[in-house]
């Protein structure tokens, strides 16, 4: 017999709730679940913006079809603030099973058919993911960055591989994500899409906002693109750490260096300042140029052992919390939180 939580997370670090920092994380798809995974660890006030120009997959089915926001990348997110006990790792797995047939249920999500009919019975996508994350024991909010479907456009040079020089504009985020070309820059279909006014609000009284890790220019990049969000993550207090990823992402970031990926972001969002940037400390083989693309955000550099010891690019989420939580506490403010 499964038994839903009732008592708040136990932090790993001894706080108590209601003395504890006021976290919100930006990303998409599996770079956010590890950060989400991680932080859930260290507090419980914890808050997911996520990305919402996802266009594959059971996702993309469904926002075509229903023209609806697609889900995918918010189930991934609500499963990662899954608890530990039975009830949450139980939903963890129902909301990400997938169907097995030959029909039209053909690798459809649990969790993505789940959220899109609450979305059609409630007619809020707040309130309808806020009422997913309760009935999963979820630690922590997920938030879509904007209420309309997006569509990622991307400049890329060599697309077309019988064509290596010209530059092409590809749209549509599974393509970017798979391009064998080099992605230049990213926006976003509409240009100015509207935020949501809840993810607004968490960024603007956060402690610390997190960005990243995950897909650059199709997950992390896009939320630098909505300008109510932007805005709200140039004036926020909250100190902000950019966690970057275990190694480059064949087809988006092939070839990338640490130092480089800081650089594409800089350039989409020149006025954007961090206080940290962290990176696995086997990733960076030049510890000298990253530390100056840093200085450029205005961030000091952290060095951790975040990955997995299997050797896999994956986030070990008892590890990256270890390093989130060393961030807040050296970085952050002396005495308890708020």
């Amino acid at each position: 017999m499964y038994r839903r939580r009732t008592a708040g997370p136990v932090l790993r670090t001894g706080r108590k709730r209601g003395a504890q920092p006021k976290v919100v994380a930006l990303g998409g798809g599996m770079g956010l679940s590890a950060s989400l995974a991680a932080l859930r660890r260290i507090t419980g006030d914890l808050t997911a913006v996520v990305t919402v120009a996802d266009d594959g997959g059971s996702s993309g089915r469904l926002r075509e079809e229903l023209g609806v926001l697609p889900p995918g990348d918010l189930r991934k997110a609500l499963a990662a603030l899954c608890g530990d006990d039975d009830w949450g790792q139980t939903w963890a797995r129902v909301i990400q099973h997938r169907f097995q047939s030959q029909g039209e249920l053909h690798e459809h999500a649990v969790g993505n058919l789940l959220i899109v009919a609450l979305w059609e019975q409630l007619g809020d996508h707040v309130q309808a993911l806020d009422l997913v994350g309760k009935l999963l024991g979820a630690q922590g909010r997920v938030l879509p960055m904007s209420a309309v479907p997006l569509e990622l456009e991307a400049l890329v040079r060599g697309h077309d591989v019988a064509r290596p020089d010209d530059v092409d504009t590809v749209r549509g985020q599974a393509t970017v994500a798979l391009t064998p070309g080099e992605v230049l820059s990213v926006h976003l279909v509409p240009h100015d899409p509207p935020a949501v006014p809840e993810a607004v609000a968490a960024v603007l009284d956060a402690d610390w906002v997190v960005l990243g890790p995950g897909s650059w220019f199709s997950s992390v990049i896009p939320h630098l693109m909505v300008p109510e969000l932007l805005d709200a993550l140039t004036e926020t207090k909250a100190r902000k750490v950019l966690s970057l990823n275990l190694a480059p992402q064949p087809g988006e970031t092939d070839g990338f260096s640490p130092q480089r990926h800081l650089e594409v972001l800089g350039r989409h969002a020149p006025k954007l300042a961090f206080d940290v940037v962290l990176a696995d400390v086997a990733a960076v083989p030049d510890r000298g140029s990253l530390t100056e693309a840093a200085k450029r955000l205005g961030a000091e550099v952290e060095l951790a052992p975040v990955a997995r010891p299997d050797g896999s690019p994956k986030h070990d989420p008892e590890l990256l919390a270890a390093a989130y939580d060393r961030i807040f506490r050296m970085h952050g403010r002396i005495g308890p939180w708020r």
